[in-house]
């Protein structure tokens, strides 16, 4: 859970910046920043990929996901949740003082909790203990933490709670399948990952192409199944 209350620390210190300094940081740097990090998740994928011993069991766990992923409608399911969550409470509270507080905590949870380096990265340290990935994404959600602090105040501070509940409990349910899996599942599992976050990296943070990275998600459980059935067959 190493990754996880990282990211928490940095939303919180985001979040407190955001209400001290407001939106007194210049766009460019801003932008700059999110070039950065944008590039760093790239290579980090490409550094993750490098990780398979066995690249067609990443590419096939990767077409099967992606089709899986797209027939279930993985991504535009979790937007419309998000959007229906949001539009549920400010619904109910428009009218009440605390909607400002509502509007930023939900805002930022939806944000911080439902994308696919959320899941990927808290699964990485609860088989791994490799947080780089939820490091990472701990330094972005501190800049957007930031941002939306400056205009939705101090809701956006309590984002924390339900990452750290969410992000936590998959880094807990990972170390319990932990016994269940090998060094050549995690690998490939890995290499899956990278593919997946060097999507994000394209289409979500430098904006380059549209991809829906997250309907690539069941490719993280079929790259280790592969592997799993292959040592059987093998056997």
């Amino acid at each position: 859970m190493t990754g996880t209350l990282i990211n928490v620390i940095t939303i919180i210190i985001g979040s407190l910046l955001g209400i001290l300094f407001g939106s007194k940081l210049p766009e460019r740097i801003r932008n700059t920043v999110i070039s950065v990090l944008g590039l760093f998740t790239l290579g980090l994928g490409i550094q993750m990929f490098l990780k398979t011993t066995n690249s067609l069991i990443v590419l096939i766990a990767l077409l099967i996901g992606a089709i899986l992923g797209e027939w279930w409608r993985i991504e535009e399911g979790l937007e419309h949740f998000g959007k229906k969550l949001q539009g549920s409470f400010a619904r109910s509270l428009k009218n009440q003082d605390l909607s400002r507080f509502v509007e930023g905590f939900l805002a930022a949870s939806i944000l911080f909790c439902v994308g696919p380096m959320a899941i990927l990265g808290s699964i990485q340290d609860g088989l791994s203990g490799d947080f780089s990935l939820l490091a990472t994404k701990a330094i972005m959600d501190g800049f957007a933490a930031m941002s939306f602090a400056a205009s939705m105040g101090i809701g956006v501070v309590f984002s924390s709670i339900p990452i750290l509940l969410f992000q936590g409990g998959l880094s807990l349910l990972a170390v319990q399948a932990q016994p269940f899996i090998t060094t050549a599942m995690i690998n490939e599992m890995s290499a899956a990952g990278g593919v997946i976050l060097a999507g994000i990296a394209i289409g979500n943070i430098l904006g380059i192409r549209k991809i829906r990275s997250a309907n690539f998600l069941p490719a993280l459980f079929l790259a280790p199944l592969f592997v799993a059935l292959l040592a059987l067959m093998a056997g």
